[in-house]
């Protein structure tokens, strides 16, 4: 039975089964066009294709003038995902083995108004208007990780809560800041999923466009069921793993 795959898609599957089988090692010059188009028989369309599939995969990435490389793609931590770290718009801290780290952040707030997917998870109208919060983290001085909140300004406006990360209760977690102005946080539901990484994501990222990213879709609701805020939160699927730890009742 003869082979059924793509040509483009076959390359790219022997250059990766080459690449984790350790062939070509990290940092290793990816075979040039001209070696692959006469090592399969390929054009030029087709092996440009089976190398943009491996750059999207996170295996390796173009060094303008000098070549495609192979890229490290070791795990460099997990971000922590606990109860703690839920309060906020972003995982608190990184393990790297034997350590955790804090890390520190960036952060720009703008009113603006709901998108309908916001809207949605809000369960305000498309149009209302919400607080849009934007985070960059940090670990030595390198984004890890983004993350985009929304608040809605019903709730929050005209009070000192409504900057998340200005006035008196700047960077306190969203359970204290809306207990506050007297609104009980009760639960967050995250959602995991992963995607394409943006152009701007996968620039700040330092990843190539198109590279897979994990993104948490994470919401707080208030005793009485409504969502008091929602989030997106986004890092390289190729470099860091989400731990979560659930601790049991006895």
């Amino acid at each position: 039975m003869g082979e059924s795959r793509p040509v483009y898609q076959r390359i790219a599957d022997d250059l990766r089964q080459q690449i984790d089988e350790g062939v070509l090692a990290v940092g290793a010059r990816i075979p040039s066009r001209s070696e692959l188009k006469r090592t399969y028989a390929a054009s030029d369309q087709t092996v440009d294709r089976a190398v943009r599939v491996l750059k999207a995969a996170g295996y390796a990435e173009g060094q303008f003038g000098r070549g495609v490389f192979v890229t490290d793609r070791r795990p460099l931590g997990n971000l922590l995902r606990t109860p703690e770290t839920a309060d906020s718009p972003f995982a608190a801290r990184i393990s790297t083995g034997a350590a955790t780290t804090p890390l520190l952040w960036e952060a720009t707030s703008a009113t603006t108004v709901a998108p309908p997917r916001i809207a949605e998870r809000l369960g305000i109208a498309a149009g209302d208007r919400v607080m849009c919060t934007q985070y960059e983290y940090l670990a030595d001085r390198r984004p890890l990780q983004l993350a985009t909140s929304w608040e809605p300004l019903a709730l929050t406006e005209g009070t000192d809560v409504v900057f998340p990360e200005r006035g008196p209760y700047a960077r306190r977690g969203v359970r204290e800041r809306f207990a506050a102005i007297g609104v009980r946080v009760v639960e967050a539901t995250e959602l995991v999923g992963s995607r394409p990484a943006t152009t701007a994501e996968s620039e700040t990222l330092g990843c190539s466009p198109g590279q897979c990213v994990t993104v948490i879709e994470r919401t707080h609701r208030a005793a009485d069921g409504r969502a008091v805020e929602t989030s997106d939160i986004v890092v390289r699927a190729d470099r860091w793993r989400l731990e979560y730890r659930i601790a049991f009742a006895d």
